[in-house]
């Protein structure tokens, strides 16, 4: 029995290949490479460089490889730039999941884990939110991953597919081994923001709102370390193919962190100090959000590894000052006059 990972080659799909790898677990990985990075995948796991919503490249690998289960990585995830541009989420999200999910029911694949997001709570009443919170996302990356689960959810009842979908809080740090990390240029997330801060990459952070009713003033997040994500989607595998029942699952610690402790972690990390400057609040950022994680706790064998605020800070510094030592490598050498 093998496992489809489509974006396997991406931030998140390249743990849990290298997290299957370690476990013994066969994989195949189908990927277009657009943010992708071959490098960072295991070289025992077969790479397909295409797309997802490609439905003969897809049935020809599960044909293939004897797939009996799908995890589904692959999609747009920036924010602002779904609003930009609304009908390339929904093509890179609801409609490839929409042909992904239509191959597996022809290739008769009956476990499905999707990638989702706590984006589609929106800007939720209560913290911590739990699963049956009102979904109401704010953007369209996040009605495209909703729109996704509730096609999930019917072809489930159709056709007696069981499935997993994975709502992800915050995701940071990286592989405490440096195989793989976050590599995409451009990347908004705070931690990767931070490290890049602290590399010197970057003149300064901005800290958008400060007048929030916390602690410290700054908003306030559930951070999930990368390596203890891919271990919940193994445990899904693991769930599934053990004859366990279909479920949509927060993926988080239950505990939150304001901007500012974040920035202080990174901080400590680096031993070093860089500028932070404070602007004001972005439109429709919630105060905290944070997961409510009795559901996943209790549907699948996972117990986080690495929650601590300091371990995913210094493993996604490790993995920035590995980016920078690569680079260097990779120029090349000045010829003297």
């Amino acid at each position: 029995m093998t496992v489809l990972v489509t974006g396997g080659a991406g931030y998140i799909g390249s743990h849990l290949v290298h997290a299957l790898a370690d476990a013994g677990i066969s994989a195949v990985v189908i990927d277009n490479l657009s943010t992708g990075h071959s490098a960072h995948l295991p070289p025992s796991v077969p790479l397909f460089i295409g797309d997802a919503a490609d439905e003969n490249l897809v049935e020809g690998v599960i044909a293939a490889h004897g797939v009996d289960a799908i995890i589904h990585f692959a999609g747009s995830i920036v924010v602002p730039e779904s609003v930009r541009d609304p009908l390339g989420y929904y093509r890179n999200n609801t409609m490839v999941t929409r042909n992904l999910l239509a191959t597996a029911v022809k290739c008769n694949v009956g476990r499905f884990i999707f990638s989702s997001t706590a984006a589609v709570y929106g800007n939720p009443e209560h913290s911590p939110v739990a699963e049956d919170a009102p979904t109401r996302p704010l953007s369209p990356y996040g009605t495209s991953k909703l729109m996704s689960e509730i096609m999930l959810h019917d072809v489930a009842a159709a056709h007696g597919m069981r499935f997993v979908a994975l709502r992800y809080f915050n995701v940071a740090g990286a592989d405490p081994a440096g195989r793989t990390g976050l590599a995409s240029p451009g990347a908004t997330h705070l931690i990767k923001v931070a490290v890049e801060a602290a590399t010197g990459q970057r003149a300064s952070i901005e800290v958008f709102g400060s007048d929030y009713p916390t602690p410290d003033g700054t908003c306030i997040r559930d951070f999930i370390h990368v390596s203890d994500l891919a271990e919940a989607h193994r445990a899904a595998l693991a769930h599934l193919r053990g004859g366990g029942a279909s479920a949509t699952l927060n993926c988080g610690y239950g505990r939150g962190y304001s901007v500012l402790e974040v920035i202080a972690a990174v901080k400590r990390a680096a031993g070093t100090d860089f500028v932070v400057r404070h602007g004001p609040r972005r439109p429709g950022d919630p105060t905290a959000v944070v997961a409510d994680v009795t559901r996943m706790r209790a549907a699948l064998d996972w117990a986080p590894e690495f929650d601590d605020l300091d371990t995913i800070a210094a493993h996604a510094l490790a993995w920035e000052r590995h980016l920078i030592e690569r680079e260097q490598r990779l120029q090349p050498q000045a010829v003297s006059a």
